[in-house]
């Protein structure tokens, strides 16, 4: 798809993910889920045996042999019901699209296949205390020890380290020769001995949880080493687009699934003989709304669309310029509803308030929204380097 009219195949792909979303909404199934910090396993299972988890996989290892674009049409599909599934942005989108790009011959036999039918889930370990946004200052460290790794450092906030069977973890290597540390991803099991997930404690309605990671010595075998110990950057950007489209896909959703919710009530409150949707004061927010959402959704089609035509350059404007506008547009619709609602916007009956806290995480993860214009003002205006 180039022209931003999409295929047969992905309306159809549309319909029965929505189809299947409806049965797992927000109100009946995700928000009972959240409110006692479970996962939505039941969801995740059934999505996973429909193909709709590795739809961007290749077809030789069970995938559906599309593209990120109809990965991030299946996030949005599910988030319009209110049942965006996190892991989608981390397990095929991030850890499938490395392993797939530069795994080798076993580890895409031992965890494409498996992370395309949902039967195993992948983690990913970027975010550490001190760095935050900045991948230059990892400071997780690997170690040759014979033919083994030897991992030491930690990470915070990797989300569903309980729901996954491994962590893709990015450390980094020394350079003898220049003394400098360069990244190198690594597949950690979650049951590795001196590997240590602890539960952080969020003030968020989430059915996914937080994790810091503590690696002390976590001894690894050669083959758990994901491409090249000399590619640098380049490896991990390759997951890092994937997951600003797959998080600007989950925020149009939860704005779709809040617009629609004001709209209906707009049309259905009545008020002195006349429904309050027919009053500009709420119609006109609610319709500057939809094109906000409409216009975050147009440059998240074009950044998928850029990624999977090979364009890496065109392809991280876009999908950093689509997560801005997504996060945005989502937190302003769910504000909106709430409004429109009057009091009942805050009641558990109808479940916006909940939501807001989720729709917020949008502005700062998995790049804040300070990075994005960051990268705007350097790398499309040609500004001097601010940090």
């Amino acid at each position: 798809m180039s022209n931003f009219i999409e295929t047969e195949e992905q309306k159809e792909l549309r319909a029965a993910v929505s189809k299947l979303a409806q049965r797992f909404n927000y109100v009946d199934y995700v928000l009972p889920k959240a409110r006692k910090g479970e996962p939505l396993t039941e969801l995740w299972n059934e999505a996973g045996k429909l193909g709709f988890l590795g739809v961007n996989l290749p077809e030789e290892y069970g995938g559906g042999g599309a593209g990120i674009y109809e990965l991030a049409l299946v996030q949005e599909e599910l988030a319009a019901q209110g049942a965006g599934l996190l892991l989608v942005v981390v397990s095929p989108a991030i850890c499938g699209t490395i392993i797939g790009k530069y795994g080798t011959d076993a580890q895409k036999q031992e965890w494409l296949t498996a992370l395309a039918d949902g039967s195993k889930i992948m983690a990913f370990g970027i975010t550490e205390p001190d760095a935050g946004s900045n991948s230059h200052q990892i400071t997780t460290t690997a170690r040759r020890d014979g033919e083994d790794w030897i991992l030491r450092g930690n990470k915070v906030f990797i989300s569903g380290v309980d729901q996954a069977d491994a962590v893709l973890i990015v450390a980094r290597t020394e350079d003898h020769k220049t003394g400098k540390l360069k990244p190198a991803l690594f597949i950690v099991p979650t049951d590795a001995e001196n590997f240590v997930a602890t539960p952080m404690e969020m003030d968020i309605v989430e059915p996914d949880h937080q994790f810091t990671l503590f690696l002390d010595d976590v001894r690894l075998p050669a083959d758990a080493l994901v491409g090249s110990e000399d590619a640098a950057l380049m490896q991990l950007f390759a997951g890092l687009n994937p997951e600003r489209i797959l998080g600007a896909a989950m925020a149009i959703g939860m704005g779709r699934w809040a617009l629609e919710a004001g709209v209906k009530f707009a049309k259905e409150r009545t008020v002195w003989k006349t429904p309050i949707g027919a009053h500009q004061g709420l119609a006109h927010p609610l319709a500057q709304c939809k094109i906000e959402l409409e216009l975050a959704k147009l440059m998240l089609q074009k950044a998928a669309v850029l990624y999977d035509s090979g364009d890496d350059f065109g392809a991280a404007e876009a999908a950093n310029m689509a997560k801005y506008a997504a996060a945005e547009a989502s937190i302003k619709t769910l504000d909106q509803a709430i409004q429109t609602h009057g009091g009942g916007g805050l009641t558990k009956e109808y479940g916006l308030s909940a939501m807001l806290g989720a729709a917020r995480i949008a502005r700062v993860a998995p790049v804040s929204r300070e990075m994005i214009l960051n990268f705007v003002a350097q790398h499309s205006l040609g500004l001097p380097k601010s940090y």
